[in-house]
C-alpha cells in the first residue's frame, strides 16, 4: 500500500501518541527525569518564599546585626544549588530518553521499510524514505530530548506559581487568570496554522530529498548527457519550494512568538503597577510585593516557553504523523497463516507455474503473463529466452514473492508440490539464490560482499566459491586483497567483475535453486567470457540444484536441459538447442541475428 500523499491541510490525529509504544520500554527513567522535573519546578517556587524571608525579615534586622542575614542567603543558595542539581539530572535523563527513543523509532521504521515488496518502491521515492528516517527522526528527538523537558519544567512551574498566587494573593488571582486565557487561546489558533505547515514542509523538504538521491545515484548518467545544469535547477526548485513553505511557517510561527511577547509583558507591567500600588497604600508588605512578582514573572515566562515549546511540539507531531504512517504501511506480502519453513533439499527444488497469469500493479492494463504453465523437475536446468517484454523475470519476481497476484490474476505456484504461499517468506528466499542482471555490490569489503547470503562462511569457503566464479585472481590483485573496501555500487570494480563477485555470492549460498538474470548482459567479449566461464561453474552443479536462467545471448544457455522461448507473456516454444534451431521458429530467428549455430561456447584458459 503506497503512503497517501500529503496536501498540507489534513492530518492523521496519531500525532505525538504514536510514540507511545517506543516510550513504554522506558517508564522507570521516565518516572526518574519526571520526579527530578518536579523537584527542579519545587526548588524555582521556593525561591519567591525564600526571597520574601530575606526582604521582610533579613532585612529589617540587618540594622541592628548584620548577621542576620547569613541565614536568609544560605537558603537563596541552597534553593539554587537544588536547582542545579535537579536540572542537570533532569536534563540528562531526558537527553537520553530523546536519543534512545528516536534510535528506536528510526530503527523500526528502517526494519519495516525492508518487509516492503517492491511494488511499495513503485510508488515512494527513496529520497522521501530517507528524509523521513533522518530529518523527521531528528525533529523527533529535538522534542522529546530538549523541547518537552523544556515545556513539562515550565508547566509545572507554572501550575505551582498560579497555585501559590491563589494562596497569597486570591483576588490577583482572578485577574491572572483572564490574562492568561487571552495569551492561550489565540496561541493555540495560531498553533494550528503552524502545525499543517510544519507538516508541509517536511514533505516539501523530502520532496527535494527525493530529486537528490535519484540524481546522485544516478550521477554518471547525468554527466554524461551534461545534464548538470538541468538537475541543479531541478534540485533548486524543489529546494525554492521547500524554502517558501517553511518561510510561510516561520511567519507564522513568528507571529505567534510575537504575540506571546507582547502579551506576557503588559500582563507583568501591569501586576508590578498593582503591586507597587498595594505597598505604597500599605496593603502589601515589600517582601509580598517581591514574592507575588516573582511568581508572577514565572508564570509569564512559563506561558511564552510554553508557546515556544507548543510551535517545537506541532512539528514534532508533523514529523511523528509522517513515521507513524510509514511504520504502520503493512508489507502488501507477509506469511500466510499456517505457512511452514520450506525443508532442505539436497537434489533441487522441484518448481510448477501453473496457467499464470498476472499484471502489475502499476500497470494493470497490461498483462506481464499470459497462461503460463511450466514444470520444472529438480535438479533441472532451464532457460528462458525471448524479447525484453516477454514476461521472463516476471517469473522470477512471483517466484520469491516480490510481487504477489492479484484480484484479476489467476493460476499458482507451486514450489515441492505445494502452493509458494504455505513456506514462510525466509525460508522461500533462503532456498533461492540470484544474480541479477546488474550484479548489486555493496560498499563494504570484497569478502563480506561475497558471504552475504551466508555471513557464517569461513574463509576457505569464500575462496573456494571465489576461485569457482573466476574472481580470486582480481580479487588478490586488489590492495587490501579480499578485505578491500569496494567502494559505493562497486565503482572500484568493472562490470564483469561486479558480475563474477555476484555469483561467486550465489555459489557460496549453495542454495537449492539457483535464478540466473541476463548475467552476461552489457558485457564486453572478454568479459562475457570470464563471466561464462563463471557461469559454467554455477551450472555444474546440475543434480544438486534446480537452475533457471534468463539470457538474450543464446550462446550463454546452450548447455541447459531446457529453453524454454516466451513472447508477449506466454511460451511459445521449448526444447533443447538443436530441437529449436530445427523447428525455424523465434528461437531460431533469434539465433540467427546472433549468428549462432550449433556450436557451443568456449570457456577461456585461466
Amino acid at each position: 500500500m503506497p503512503l497517501a500523499p500529503s496536501d498540507g491541510r489534513t492530518a492523521r490525529p496519531v500525532a505525538l501518541s504514536g510514540l507511545r509504544p517506543f516510550l513504554r520500554p522506558y517508564r522507570p527513567q521516565i518516572a526518574l527525569a519526571l520526579l527530578f522535573l518536579l523537584l527542579a519546578a519545587a526548588a524555582t517556587l521556593s525561591f519567591p518564599w525564600a526571597l520574601r524571608v530575606l526582604i521582610d525579615q533579613g532585612l529589617a534586622r540587618a540594622g541592628q546585626d548584620p548577621a542576620h542575614l547569613h541565614g536568609p542567603f544560605l537558603g537563596l543558595f541552597g534553593v539554587a544549588t537544588a536547582l542545579g542539581v535537579f536540572s542537570a539530572l533532569r536534563f540528562h535523563l531526558m537527553s537520553w530518553l530523546g536519543e534512545r527513543i528516536t534510535a528506536d523509532v528510526r530503527n523500526a521504521v528502517y526494519g519495516h521499510v525492508l518487509r516492503q515488496s517492491p511494488a511499495f518502491f513503485e510508488h515512494t521515492a527513496t529520497g522521501e524514505v530517507l528524509s523521513r528516517l533522518t530529518n523527521d527522526t531528528t525533529l523527533v528527538q529535538t522534542v522529546l530530548g530538549s523541547s518537552l523537558s523544556m515545556g513539562l519544567r515550565n508547566l509545572v512551574m507554572g501550575v505551582g506559581a498560579l497555585a501559590m498566587l491563589v494562596w497569597t494573593q486570591p483576588y490577583l488571582m482572578l485577574t491572572v487568570a483572564v490574562a492568561i486565557a487571552g495569551i492561550v487561546l489565540p496561541s493555540v489558533w495560531i498553533g494550528r496554522r503552524v502545525r499543517r505547515l510544519s507538516r508541509d514542509s517536511q514533505d516539501r523538504v523530502a520532496d527535494a530529498s527525493a530529486v537528490a538521491a535519484e540524481v546522485l545515484n544516478h550521477v554518471a548518467t547525468v554527466q554524461g548527457h551534461t545534464a548538470e545544469p538541468r538537475e541543479s535547477a531541478r534540485f533548486a526548485a524543489a529546494t525554492e519550494h521547500a524554502f517558501r513553505t517553511a518561510t510561510r511557517r516561520s511567519a507564522v510561527r513568528a507571529a505567534m512568538v510575537a504575540f506571546v511577547i507582547v502579551a506576557n509583558a503588559a500582563f507583568l507591567l501591569w501586576g508590578l503597577f498593582r503591586g507597587a500600588s498595594a505597598v505604597i497604600a500599605g496593603d502589601m508588605s515589600a517582601g509580598e510585593l517581591g514574592q507575588t512578582v516573582v511568581y508572577v514573572m514565572l508564570v509569564a515566562a512559563s506561558v511564552a516557553v510554553l508557546a515556544e515549546v507548543y510551535g517545537d511540539v506541532l512539528r514534532a507531531a508533523g514529523a511523528t504523523e509522517r513515521l507513524m504512517e510509514l511504520l504502520h504501511t503493512p508489507p502488501s506480502i507477509v506469511d500466510a497463516a499456517g505457512a511452514q519453513p520450506l525443508p532442505a533439499s539436497p537434489q533441487g527444488l522441484a518448481v510448477r507455474f501453473e496457467d499464470l497469469s498476472f499484471h502489475y500493479p502499476s500497470r494493470p492494463g497490461q498483462p506481464a503473463l499470459r497462461s503460463v504453465s511450466l514444470d520444472i523437475r529438480a535438479g533441472e536446468t532451464v532457460a528462458l529466452v525471448g524479447p525484453s517484454g516477454a514476461g521472463k523475470s516476471t517469473l522470477f519476481q512471483l517466484l520469491m514473492r516480490f510481487y504477489e497476484l492479484g484480484p484479476g490474476d489467476s493460476g499458482q505456484i507451486l514450489v515441492q508440490g505445494r502452493p509458494v504461499q504455505h513456506w514462510t517468506l525466509q525460508s522461500l528466499r533462503e532456498h533461492i539464490a540470484t544474480v541479477p542482471q546488474d550484479a548489486v555490490v555493496f560498499s563494504t569489503t570484497a569478502r563480506d560482499n561475497i558471504r552475504y547470503g551466508r555471513p557464517q562462511a569461513t574463509t576457505a569457503e569464500v575462496e573456494r566459491a571465489a576461485e569457482a566464479a573466476w574472481a580470486h585472481d582480481f580479487l588478490l590483485a586488489l590492495p587490501q586483497g579480499y578485505d578491500s573496501p569496494l567502494g559505493e555500487h562497486g565503482v572500484r570494480l568493472s562490470g564483469g567483475q561486479r558480475q563474477r563477485l555476484a555469483i561467486a555470492r550465489a555459489l557460496l549460498k549453495d542454495a537449492p535453486l539457483l535464478l540466473l538474470d541476463e548475467a552476461t548482459s552489457a558485457l564486453d567479449a572478454e568479459s562475457e567470457r570470464m563471466v561464462q566461464a563463471a557461469l559454467d561453474a554455477a551450472l555444474s552443479g546440475q543434480g544438486q540444484r534446480t537452475t533457471l536462467v534468463i539470457a538474450h545471448r543464446l550462446a550463454t544457455v546452450q548447455r541447459a536441459d531446457r529453453i524454454v522461448v516466451m513472447d508477449q507473456g506466454r511460451i511459445v516454444e521449448q526444447g533443447r538447442h538443436a530441437e529449436l534451431l530445427a523447428q525455424g521458429g523465434l528461437y531460431a530467428r533469434l539465433a540467427s541475428l546472433q549468428n549462432l549455430g550449433a556450436s557451443e561456447h568456449r570457456a577461456p584458459d585461466r
